[in-house]
């Protein structure tokens, strides 16, 4: 890996934090039901009060949810976008995707753990700026052979990529989800 910080820490650490299927199902009962308290989530998700609580505080850590304290209680409700941060735009995305259905949840899921790796996001952002192929990727992020190959497999299985007898390249993306980590990882 390159010496240079990595490009956009914060997106992977935010896909690490969605890379749960509890927490985005936390964020889809949000999207559907409205603010809720953490005995409110606990319950509607069959957690124990501790582990619901650590989820939303996971969520509320990467910008994702904003909290209110009522009386002993405190209130979780998805972040409503005032800033026009990478946060605001997924959380954007993720109002769009996961109101439709907790169905959306596994799509959502796969999306999220192509950018959980600071290399994943690097090795993107090389393809997005014109290295198409493995030899210029190396050379752009300096990943060892073995570590990228496994990072363009991850990018490729979860959709993002493309190699189909050519050229290395961005696949567009149809989900709104999946198109703003795309966008946020090129930034």
């Amino acid at each position: 890996m390159s010496t240079a910080s990595p490009p956009q820490p914060t997106l992977w650490r935010t896909c690490r934090v969605l890379a749960n299927r509890k927490r985005l199902q936390i964020l889809a009962l949000l999207a559907r039901d409205g603010p809720q308290n953490v005995s409110s989530v606990a319950r509607h998700m069959k957690l124990s009060l501790p582990t619901a609580s650590q989820y939303l505080r996971a969520l509320e850590a990467r910008g994702l949810l904003t909290s209110r304290r009522m009386s002993r209680r405190v209130e979780y409700r998805l972040t409503q976008g005032r800033r026009q941060g990478s946060a605001d735009q997924i959380v954007a995305a993720l109002r769009l995707v996961l109101g439709r259905g907790v169905d959306r949840v596994e799509r959502v899921f796969k999306s999220a753990t192509a950018f959980t790796h600071p290399r994943r996001v690097e090795v993107f952002r090389a393809i997005g700026q014109g290295a198409n192929s493995f030899s210029k990727i190396q050379a752009a992020t300096r990943i060892s052979v073995p570590a990228l190959q496994r990072q363009l497999e991850k990018l490729e299985a979860r959709g993002f990529i493309t190699s189909m007898r050519g050229p290395y390249a961005p696949r567009p993306q149809t989900e709104p989800f999946a198109r703003a980590l795309a966008r946020l990882a090129t930034k």
